[in-house]
Parts: C-alpha cells; structure tokens; sequence
C-alpha cells in the first residue's frame, strides 16, 4: 500500500488536537521527542539516511577487482569532457548539488507529446520564447493563474515547453576507414529544424528536467519514466529489453575470456544497478553528449590511451582524484589531469577476463571475418559500456547527503531546527500528505528498500488502490501522476520502450512482460489476484523525486515549471493544475479518465504552514554539497550557458554552429569552495 495512508497509531491521534491549535500561532504543538516519534512512525522506525544501506549489485565482485580505482575511473569519467563529441560530460548536466542550475538555452519544445510532438518555442510569460533565450525569474512558474492558491482560478498564461538541460549540437557519428588512427569523434555538420537561431545551429535541450544525481543511489529505476532498469545489461539502460535479439540477429552481450583463453559473448545481469544502467544511457545520446550513431567501441577506442581529465585542473586535495593527479607541471604551468590513462585504470580496477584479450572484434563484440580489411575493435573497447556503467555508478554511490539538519534532529539533536521547520516537519508528516510519496529518510518511495521486495522494505513494485477519482486501479509503486502538466504531453512511466510497456503494472496486466519484479497481491491496500485487464494509471506519472538538497535542485518537476519552492508547495496546497475534461481531467488519458494520485487534493495549509513547509525543506541540506565539500568535491569543468547573443541573434562559429559561451566551474578540492553555491531561483535573480 501507499506508505502510511491509513492511521498509523493511536499515539499520533492524541497529539493532533495540541498540533492543529499550535500550527495557527506558526509553531508545532509537539515537544521534539513527540515530533520525532512521529517522523519515526512514518518513516517505518528508520530515523536518518545513514542507517539505510547503499544498493549495490550482489555479483559486483565477480567484475569489479580494485573498489578504490574503480571510484576514481568513474569520476574522472563522469567530469571529462572529453567523454562527449563536442565537450558535453556527464557532469555538464549535473555539476551544480548534482543538477543543472543554468539559464540560457534551457528551453526545449513539446517534444514528448504523445498525441502531436511540438517543435514550436512557446512564449514565456515575460512574451520571450525559444532557443538561447535566457530565463528570469518572472517567466515562473511556467503555468500562471490568476490566484496561485486556487486551480480552478483563470490560467493566465500557459507553455508546454520544458526547462532542462543543453547537449549537443545534432550532428551525427560516423567513422573515417582511411584512416584508422585518428580518434577523436567524426561527425557531420548539425542539421536540425527548430533548434537553431537564424539558421545557426545552437545546442539541443532535452525533453525533461535534469534531476540530481546525488542520492541516486537509493532508487530502484533511474530517469525520471524509470527507463533506467533496476537490472544492469552491461550494455544500455534497458535491462532485460537490451539483451533480446534484434530482427533476427544475434543476442547482445560482452566479451569474456574463458579458462582456456577462448573468448565467447556472454550476457550481464547485474541487481540494484539502474545507476550503471542510467550512467550508459547520455554517454551516446544524440541529445545529451554523443554525435548520433556513436557506439560505445568507438567510446572505448576514443578515451583508452587517453590521458583522464587531460583538459582539466584537478585539485591537489581531491578526495578521490588527488592521488591520481598529474604533477608533472611546473609551479607556473601546473600539468592538467591525471597520471595515468584510462587503459590502465580500466585494468587497475576491472577483472582480466574482461579486457585481457588481443583478438580484433566489430563493434557489436562478433569476431572480424577473415581478411577483413575492417579497422577492428579491442575487447576493452567493445566492453566499455561495462566499465563505464559499473565505475560511475560506484563513484556515485558515493554521493550520499546524510549530514542534514534533518538526520541530525532525527538523531536526537534539539537545536537543529527551527521552531518554524519544526511546524513545517509537521505539516511534512501529516496535513501536507507530503510523506505518503516522499517516504523515510531517503524522502522518496521510489527507492530499493521500498519497492525490490527486500526483507527490510515495507512496500512493492506494483500496488491497487483507490485512485483520485475514487476508483481502484493500479500502478507503479514510486511513480504518481500529480497533475503537473495534461497526460498526453508526456506519458512518463505510461509509455513503451523496445516493444514492452515501461509500466511493471502493465506489463502485469496486459503484457508483455519483460521485467523481473515481485509482488505479494495480498498485501495491495485493496487485496486480491491480478485481474486481466483491470484498470491501470499509471499515464503521467514519474517517479518521486528526493526532496534532500531540494533547496540547491531547481527548477522543480519534471518539465522545470516551477522556479521556487514557494511555488511548488503553493502548487501542491491548490491540489495541483489538473482541469477537468470529458469524463475526468487533464491525468486522463485514453480509455481511462484519470490517472491522479489520490493525495493531490487541495490542502487547506495558511500562509504561516506552507511557509514553515518550505524552511523545513530547506533543513534537507547538507552542507557539504552547498559548499562542494568531500564527497561533492570535483575537478574543473567548462559548461555552455547558452551561447554568445540572445533568442534573436547569435554568432556563427564558422561551421554552422553559434560560438558556445562557456562559464568555468573551477575545481576544488576535499574541503571544498569558499561560497555557497547559488541556487537555480538566485541565478535567475541576477541574469
């Protein structure tokens, strides 16, 4: 069932009285141990992030030879830029508390419409619109209404454009036979339609908001629709979908040598690790980091003789990188990068097996037919997509936030909140519902503990019960549809992928089923076997996100529609921005009139409530990541913020593409920088 939504105890019960009588002076009527009994209830008896345990795949050893080295790959390969075809690395989207605190060139069209894709910019509210625009603080939220307290009040104005992060320019891949030597990415001219200025081709900008990487950990399925499969392939993000042959060739799989120094294709399934399988995808995303029609071979054979982070600075006293560091330089010209190559790490940290072959491969891993004159690929190439799967998610395993005033009360320190977050911890728990989705101390129900059936979890994969129109369906357990934006202008976990609905509740349903998950149809909130074909919503919804550092995190949702964290908890008060239509509202989609979570309703918080709502959301800081302190520590990095000019006019580069305006993120070392870190709301503040 949805976590706590009946009762949870005959304690909670006596303290509501005193509680609602103290919440209109603007404090909560709860001593700290009652309040902290409370959270305790609610979060399944786990007080702070520190006692759940990191998710890790059980056979990682069986891969995985050096822990230490392989950390230190996967972060050098999460920062370089020169992983991407034209300077993009992982961390371009997320080197800001694991997210993307940019503001120019952040808008992207209706791209994700399941009905009619738009290609056309929306104006904002401030009458501006399209590529390389810079956003200010006025444009937000994107949907305005007359009364930002009341749903049904007049909509001012409204886009269906999304806020999220700039990538590539939309060139494609393509490899030079001639001449087998050179390494560096060969991709075509960009050709695109609508994201260009004047004809001058600008960066692309993903459907969907860049959510943060730190804590990422924790969840079951990663990417905001859960495409990233709890089980790693090796190979892509698909899990299960990515290991089935395809128009009748042979299975995908990796390369291993045997015992008698053969080498075969085998197939990796890896549990708890939708990190690596989220880590693989952006890598060859023709929107994110990668000319299109790059393979990770062509990845591999790019970076492997490669100096790591050779364009880079690297802290001295980096908490991971400071022993790999390259000191060759002299005090005025200090060395970029490390002391090592991306070969060698790969062979520090991974078993043989797995990269110790001289045999020649294609890029899918199948032996070079005889006298081939085809330029071939190692096994270490072909099996790059392994070691960066598996490298980046151990480094982010790292990026646990469990230093927060929040774990630091729930331990038993008194003075670490406010008397206002205390009210707000209160409206958290109990009349803002916001604890039903945003469960225990990872503050998100979409995470391993809660839904991979494990013995200390406390939910399932799948679930019935009676949805916002109080009807029974079901769905995915963790991701809710909560009337953000119309259904149909993005299905989220409601769409398919590969030929298999991404849903497992679907898939449980009608078919077909891929997925590997388990339920206990006795324990749904309303018991009783799968029915074929019985109703199931889960169109719109995404997963939740966590709520830890959500202060550093903006813009907020899915499509970055909301700026503040005012607004998001006045968004939340008014039951969300569904209309009604037809026979439901605006979650409806298809044959089924809605797909709302049953909690969007409107709340009825006073001012004094949503504003001790928000402080408390504030005390989901960790300090360390607003200071990039160790474990947040990084190398430098460069990050296009739009280019040079505005949505009017730019300048051309020479090759059809705008000249980049790159804003360095300098790097710093384990204790980190000397300001705070500004905020997505402060940088539109100050454009």
């Amino acid at each position: 069932m949805k976590h706590n939504r009946i009762n949870t105890g005959a304690v909670l019960a006596a303290l509501a009285c005193v509680s609602f009588f103290a919440s209109a002076a603007g404090t909560t009527g709860l001593d700290d141990a009652s309040l902290r009994a409370m959270a305790l209830e609610k979060f399944d008896g786990h007080a702070t992030l520190s006692e759940i345990p990191v998710p890790e795949p059980t056979q990682l050893e069986d891969y995985v030879k050096d822990r230490d080295a392989a950390i230190a790959l996967g972060k050098a390969l999460f920062w370089d830029m020169q992983t991407g075809s034209d300077g993009q690395a992982c961390a371009s989207c997320h080197f800001a508390a694991g997210a993307d605190n940019r503001t120019k060139n952040q808008l992207s069209p209706g791209l994700r419409d399941a009905i009619n894709p738009d290609t056309v910019f929306d104006h904002t509210f401030t009458g501006n619109k399209g590529p390389n625009y810079e956003l200010v603080l006025e444009d937000f939220p994107l949907r305005r209404l007359a009364d930002p307290y009341d749903r049904e009040s007049a909509v001012l104005h409204e886009t269906n454009d999304v806020v999220s992060s700039q990538g590539t320019f939309g060139s494609s891949f393509f490899v030079t036979p001639v001449d087998p030597s050179r390494r560096n990415d060969e991709c075509t001219p960009p050709v695109d339609s609508f994201f260009n200025v004047g004809g001058i081709a600008v960066r692309k900008v993903e459907p969907r908001n860049a959510p943060t990487v730190i804590n990422a950990a924790f969840f079951h399925r990663n990417f905001w629709d859960g495409r990233a499969s709890n089980i790693f392939n090796g190979i892509n993000p698909l899990g299960e979908r990515g290991l089935q042959a395809f128009d009748g060739g042979p299975e995908p799989g990796l390369l291993k040598v045997q015992w008698d120094g053969s080498v075969e294709k085998v197939q990796v399934r890896l549990d708890n690790g939708s990190l690596a399988s989220q880590a693989v995808g952006p890598a060859l995303s023709d929107f994110e980091a990668s000319c299109a029609g790059r393979a990770f071979a062509d990845l591999g054979r790019k970076l492997l003789d490669r100096k790591p982070l050779a364009f880079q600075k690297v802290h001295a006293n980096d908490s991971v990188l400071g022993p790999w560091k390259d000191n060759s330089g002299s005090r005025r010209r200090p060395a970029k990068g490390l002391n090592s190559t991306y070969g060698d790490m790969v062979r520090q940290a991974f078993e043989p097996s797995y990269w110790s072959s001289s045999e020649l491969f294609d890029a899918d891993g199948d032996p070079l037919p005889e006298g081939s004159s085809e330029y071939g690929y190692s096994q270490m190439d072909v099996n790059f997509s392994l070691f960066w799967g598996l490298a980046i998610q151990l480094y982010e395993s790292t990026l646990i936030s469990d230093q927060t005033p929040i774990d630091a009360f729930m331990a038993g320190a008194n003075d670490v909140l406010t008397s206002q977050q205390k009210l707000g911890f209160e409206v958290f728990l109990d009349k803002g519902k916001c604890v039903n989705c945003h469960e225990g101390p990872e503050l998100t129900g979409a995470t391993v503990r809660a839904r991979a059936n494990q013995p200390f979890g406390n939910e399932q994969s799948i679930e019935r019960m009676i949805m916002g129109d109080n009807a029974t369906a079901m769905y995915d357990g963790g991701f809710y549809n909560i009337g953000v934006r119309p259904t149909h202008q993005d299905l989220g976990v409601g769409d398919s992928l590969a030929g298999f609905p991404l849903s497992f509740a679907r898939q449980e349903v009608f078919g077909p089923k891929i997925d590997d998950f388990n339920f206990d149809p006795q324990k749904f909130e309303i018991p009783g076997p799968i029915v074929p074909g019985e109703r199931v919503a889960v169109d719109g919804a995404f997963k939740t996100s966590t709520l830890r550092n959500v202060e550093l995190t903006g813009p907020y949702f899915h499509d970055g529609g909301q700026a503040t964290l005012e607004q998001v908890v006045q968004f939340y008060n008014r039951g969300g921005d569904r209309r009604s239509q037809n026979c439901g509202d605006t979650s409806g989609f298809g044959n089924n009139c809605s797909n709302l979570d049953p909690d969007i309703v409107p709340l009825g918080l006073t001012k004094l409530e949503m504003a001790a709502l928000v402080e408390f959301l504030k005390a989901a800081t960790d300090e360390r990541v607003r200071f990039a302190r160790a474990p947040f520590d990084h190398p430098q990095i460069f990050v296009p913020n739009g280019h040079v000019g505005d949505q009017h006019s730019v300048t051309d580069s020479g090759d059809g593409t705008a000249v980049d305006d790159w804003v360095e993120v300098p790097a710093v070392g384990a204790a980190g920088r000397t300001t705070p870190l500004p905020s997505f709301e402060q940088n539109l503040a100050s454009p």
